[in-house]
């Protein structure tokens, strides 16, 4: 039998119950450090793996919609009285062709779109008349006059196939410009028509510059590259020169509509037709400006037709698309550009 009561003297052996020292742990060998990178290098691969799967999968999701869009285009554009497919145009018909809004090669007002349509509306043997649906401010003298020219040009080659030009709330400045090409020009009594000039916009900022303390460290080559700068007032010899530019501008505006309206004009040096002056509709006839009061309805009617169709593009996909090439293509070229650091309105002519 044990001892009992324990001697207080002694103390117990609880060496069988402590635990075994630990051994600090043993450095991983050479071969588990390769196993310890070839794992690591294959998480590293597995993830640019995923992220290339995810790239695709989002270019593929893309080009599902886009092509959903072009599908839905080609929809609207079939069915859209334009003139192209899905159209009868097999029967006598009005073509009308739309200028509508700013002419500018960034605008759906441009010579190529609507040069295009004046084209198509002439070649095809069923159309009886074409009508120019004008409601413009006016814009780029080289677009005006390059409408102007396709205009001339499809009457001499199309001698028995009239053109129109209907203006409805205005036909003014550039928009005049092109409406002068045609056979016979159309207004409603209170339309705006007229404008014939040229404007660029210049202002002087230098006084306000000085009081808000900014300075004008603009560099340039060449000695007039400035011309048109904000900062600075033109010299004399600069004002004549900005003014021959725009006089010969407004010379082949002139001639344009001379050409055009011919004999119809009615004392255009008294009257002053030339001289950037506006009138209503109604006075436009008087002048000599326009022929009749009217509109495309009005037209359709007077010859007997009961058919219009519209020439101009109106697949809203088309256009979008259009619209945001110009706007990148510009938004590239504005980077490298030769025309200065001038405000947009001020480095170009515009008929107004």
């Amino acid at each position: 039998m044990p001892n009992w009561p324990p001697d207080p003297n002694k103390r117990p052996d609880n060496s069988a119950n402590q635990p075994a020292p630990m051994s600090p742990p043993s450095q991983p060998s050479g071969q588990e450090w390769r196993l310890l990178e070839n794992t690591l290098l294959a998480s590293v691969v597995e993830q640019r793996r995923a992220r290339r799967w995810s790239i695709f999968f989002k270019l593929l999701t893309f080009g599902y919609i886009l092509l959903i869009f072009l599908t839905l285009g080609r929809s609207c554009s079939s069915s859209a009285p334009t003139g192209l497919d899905g159209v009868d145009t097999s029967k006598p018909h009005l073509a009308v062709v739309e200028l509508q809004g700013v002419i500018s090669s960034g605008d759906v007002a441009n010579a190529y779109d609507v040069n295009d349509a004046l084209t198509r509306a002439f070649v095809n043997s069923n159309s009886k008349a074409v009508a120019l649906d004008i409601n413009s401010p006016g814009g780029s003298p080289v677009q005006s006059d390059e409408i102007w020219q396709t205009m001339m040009d499809l009457r001499q080659e199309y001698p028995d196939k009239k053109l129109y030009a209907v203006i409805g709330d205005m036909g003014a400045s550039g928009a005049y410009y092109v409406a002068s090409a045609a056979d016979e020009i159309y207004v409603n009594p209170s339309s705006l028509v007229g404008s014939i000039g040229v404007i660029m916009p210049s202002y002087n900022i230098e006084g306000l510059m000085d009081k808000v303390g900014v300075k004008d460290r603009t560099i340039t080559a060449g000695e007039y590259k400035d011309i048109l700068s904000l900062s600075r007032p033109l010299t004399p010899y600069e004002e004549k020169h900005v003014e021959k530019v725009l006089d010969n501008t407004h010379k082949h505006f002139i001639n344009a509509v001379k050409e055009g309206r011919g004999d119809r004009l009615k004392n255009p040096e008294q009257n002053k037709l030339f001289s950037g002056l506006f009138w209503t509709g109604e006075q436009s006839i008087e002048l000599g400006l326009a022929d009749k009061k009217g509109s495309i309805a009005s037209l359709e009617k007077q010859l007997e037709l009961d058919n219009v169709i519209n020439y101009s593009p109106t697949d809203p996909f088309q256009l979008f698309m259009d619209r945001f090439a110009v706007k990148l293509g510009a938004g590239i070229g504005s980077s490298v550009s030769l025309d200065g650091f001038l405000p947009q309105e001020e480095g170009n002519a515009k008929m107004r």
